[in-house]
């Protein structure tokens, strides 16, 4: 069942079996709050096992384009279009959340992006690939994160 991710009263809801699920909420309700004050969209997920088609195209752009494979389980995933951007979502039980943004018009912006919670270590297949820079939120913490653009159509 779909939930509205609040960005004023942070929920652990979908997130509990993570060692970091209240780093992770906070991550998630900064997320929310990014699509509610930008764009005026109400940024909802689901649990990832009721969108596997959206957790399927994340993994496969990874492994792709960068022969990545995520070993944590995906809890929350979600899928929607605002200005021009097709932005898929997945978050990871160990604190990880990806996002791909993906332009609908040719020769738009082209990206996949990584967030972990705070008290998340970076993961192995990740760390000795991405730098990660800290970024703090009210919400969330420190968030740290990278990211790459597709060269792929998808």
């Amino acid at each position: 069942m779909p939930y509205v991710v609040d960005f004023k009263d942070v929920s652990t809801v979908g997130l509990e079996s993570s060692p970091v699920a209240e780093a992770l909420a906070g991550l998630r309700a900064n997320e929310g709050r990014y699509y509610r004050t930008k764009y005026d969209h109400e940024f909802t997920v689901s649990p990832a096992n009721e969108v596997p088609e959206v957790v399927d195209r994340v993994n496969r752009i990874l492994k792709e384009e960068r022969e990545i494979v995520i070993g944590s389980r995906p809890l929350e995933a979600t899928a929607f279009e605002v200005d021009g951007l097709r932005m898929d979502y997945v978050f990871f039980e160990s604190g990880l959340s990806v996002n791909v943004m993906y332009s609908i018009d040719d020769g738009g912006k082209r990206a996949v992006g990584f967030k972990l919670a705070e008290g998340m270590e970076i993961p192995e297949e990740l760390a000795s690939r991405f730098k990660f820079a800290r970024q703090k939120s009210k919400l969330a913490g420190v968030i740290r994160g990278s990211y790459f653009v597709i060269k792929g159509v998808y």
